[in-house]
């Protein structure tokens, strides 16, 4: 244990010195643009100078503080320490220090399960989750049709209390999912809190290798097609074409697209989803912190023109509401349900030499018409909650989910 502390000492000496090298380096770049904008070069040197002295006795008082916990965890901590993990909790907790639940270091083993996750296929449970960004509560979105998740009796809105004994309140969400996630035919133990139960519910889950059932579609009565669109992972777009045109070669005459409990996913996928609605024209833009503006367009060679409604609610999230805004702005469809999650911010994943990750907001993203929904969500066309006793049903028959209904009504009279 010695050994190691010496050796953790060694390297936050080396870690401290080049954040001081890094910081001194990016006020320098700073000292120069305000050079350019104030042509007050002795002004912009001594505040230079100044910077770089504060920065290198924070970096020192870090390194001090960091020494003295590492002294205190060696002299008093019971069980064996891994100086590894001690380690990469020093970068996971930069990027927490944000302040962002969208913003997250990954280890190499992070980064792996997370490209697995985004290409829609994985070995897992086979459930949707969601975490609140406020209080940190992780819930079951929805759990997929015959997943593991299902048959263990895992229920949408079940929030998860402890994973594998491991308290899971306020732990980051990505972390969890690593945790959740593993090799096929292992199991993972959940500890559910459940509205309506008087104690915890204990489950078992079985881990099965999952691929995320991103689409799925169906001709509904009168020819009215419907399209659910669970994730806009990469595989997403050619499922989405697809079903379109298997729905086209049935006699689609009018189209529901569902986009309820949707998180979100790639910004690109759902922009290409678009681009076979719409007409040509701008879809999405983003800004970032120095006020760069991305484009997103459409071109002309498709657009869906016939009656078209989107259905959405309070985990509709990110891309979902993405496409919801555009439709709305174009008044290209009926937007039908209740307002959507508001997460109006785009995450980049940076990697780092050392196959690590960090996930970081980069910018906000704004609809055709420049609305900003971050905080506000979108709010439908027409408003219809569903009925409460189908909010924690896996599994709801068209005929009993009275907002699809609504919808049908409203495509029905156009």
């Amino acid at each position: 244990m010695q050994n190691d502390n010496k050796f953790f000492k060694g390297l936050i000496s080396g870690l401290g010195i080049a954040v001081i090298g890094i910081v001194v380096f990016l006020t320098l770049n700073s000292s120069l643009l305000n050079l350019q904008t104030n042509n007050t070069a002795e002004k912009v040197q001594e505040s230079s100078a100044n910077q770089e002295e504060q920065n290198a006795a924070i970096g020192a008082e870090v390194q001090e503080k960091i020494e003295e916990i590492m002294a205190t965890i060696d002299n008093y901590y019971l069980e064996e320490v891994n100086v590894e993990d001690l380690i990469e909790g020093i970068y996971a907790g930069l990027v927490w220090g944000l302040g962002d639940p969208y913003s997250v270091y990954y280890t190499a083993e992070e980064l792996i399960s997370f490209m697995e996750s985004a290409s829609g296929r994985y070995s897992g449970i086979g459930a949707t989750l969601s975490q609140n960004s406020e209080t940190g509560v992780i819930t079951i979105v929805r759990p997929f049709e015959n997943s593991p998740a299902a048959e263990a009796g895992v229920l949408p809105g079940d929030i998860i209390y402890r994973v594998n004994d491991e308290d899971a309140i306020g732990m980051d969400l990505s972390t969890l999912v690593t945790k959740v996630k593993g090799e096929e035919g292992t199991t993972v133990n959940l500890t559910m809190i459940r509205e309506g139960a008087s104690d915890y519910i204990e489950l078992t889950v079985e881990r099965r290798r999952i691929e995320v059932p991103t689409i799925t579609h169906k001709m509904l009565d009168n020819n009215i097609g419907y399209i659910s669109i669970m994730e806009f992972d990469d595989v997403t777009f050619a499922q989405f074409r697809d079903a379109l045109r298997d729905l086209e070669s049935q006699g689609l005459e009018k189209l529901i697209v569902d986009l309820r409990d949707n998180p979100g996913g790639g910004l690109s996928t759902v922009c290409h989803i678009l681009d076979e609605l719409l007409p040509k024209g701008l879809l999405v833009y983003t800004e970032d912190k120095h006020g760069n503006r991305d484009e997103m367009h459409s071109d002309e060679s498709n657009q869906f023109t016939k009656p078209l409604a989107v259905l959405v609610n309070g985990n509709s999230a990110s891309a979902s509401e993405v496409f919801a805004g555009a439709i709305q702005d174009y008044e290209w469809g009926t937007i039908v349900g209740t307002r959507t999650f508001g997460k109006g911010i785009v995450q980049r994943l940076l990697y780092l030499e050392d196959e690590t990750a960090v996930k970081l907001t980069i910018s906000k993203y704004y609809t055709p018409n420049g609305r900003d929904i971050h905080g506000e969500g979108i709010v439908p066309d027409v408003i219809v909650e569903l009925d409460e006793e189908l909010k924690q049903q896996i599994t709801i028959t068209v005929e009993e989910d009275n907002q699809l209904q609504k919808a049908i009504e409203i495509l029905q009279g156009q």
